[in-house]
């Protein structure tokens, strides 16, 4: 069998894509570069019933085959919250690091190498690619927050589930925000949120509300849910202003 080293994932992440990794190895090893496990998968923050299994699957070179033979896999280990990995080459990553500054932070910060050498640790990410790319994402989710209420229209079961959705998105960003205020981002999320308002000084409770709604899976009512979205909305404007000022 394939020498995967599974002790940093917590048990049942390690137990669910254990067997998706022994299929990958046993036809595709010696093409391999590296496989990380990232996200949740390695952190207190994991959920059995929520949280999906995530990986960066490093090729020694790009390879279409390789996808013919994952694409089998996904219906198969999807079901078990196994999610569809990221396919990339050394070269790749070198060559984006500046296109996709926040995901390789994340990526470095929150990941075990499970088969081969670690490429994410030593990875260098520039401040400025960084400052951009939070920037850019700042406004979109402005954006997104604008049209997802209006498209919604009054139903509480959409706004809830955005949110939830959302927060999950939003938290790889305040990682990145928190780099640019010079300290080292936490690991487990509701740490995230708090370090976020230490280090802006902007009021970050309502994004620790939504946390903990997603997790908690508390019903509320159109009134407070409106009330969400504005103080949601209005945290993430001053979040913009404060990083569109940074030099």
């Amino acid at each position: 069998m394939p020498d995967l080293t599974l002790d940093e994932l917590k048990p049942a992440a390690a137990r669910r894509i254990q067997p998706f990794l022994d299929e990958i190895l046993k036809v595709y090893q010696g093409k391999i570069h590296s496989i990380n496990v990232t996200g949740t998968a390695v952190t207190d923050d994991f959920d059995e019933k929520m949280s999906d299994v995530n990986s960066v699957i490093v090729l020694k070179a790009m390879d279409l085959d390789f996808l013919k033979l994952l694409a089998p896999l996904g219906k198969k280990y999807g079901k078990q919250k196994v999610a569809a990995p990221l396919i990339m080459t050394p070269g790749y990553i070198q060559s984006s690091l500046d296109v996709f500054p926040i995901e390789f932070l994340n990526f470095k910060r929150i990941h075990c190498t499970v088969f081969g050498e670690d490429i994410l640790k030593d990875l260098t990410i520039d401040r400025m690619d960084l400052r951009r790319q939070c920037e850019r994402e700042l406004k979109a989710k402005l954006i997104w927050l604008r049209q997802g209420y209006i498209s919604s229209q009054g139903d509480k079961k959409l706004l809830a589930e955005g949110f939830v959705r959302s927060i999950t998105e939003y938290i790889p960003l305040f990682r990145g925000i928190i780099v640019l205020f010079g300290s080292e981002p936490p690991v487990l999320q509701r740490d995230v949120v708090t370090t976020l308002g230490k280090e802006t000084g902007v009021d970050t409770n309502i994004f620790a509300r939504v946390l903990n709604e997603k997790y908690e899976k508390v019903k509320l009512t159109l009134d407070e849910l409106n009330t969400i979205f504005e103080e949601y909305y209005a945290a993430t404007e001053k979040l913009g202003a404060i990083v569109d000022e940074i030099n």
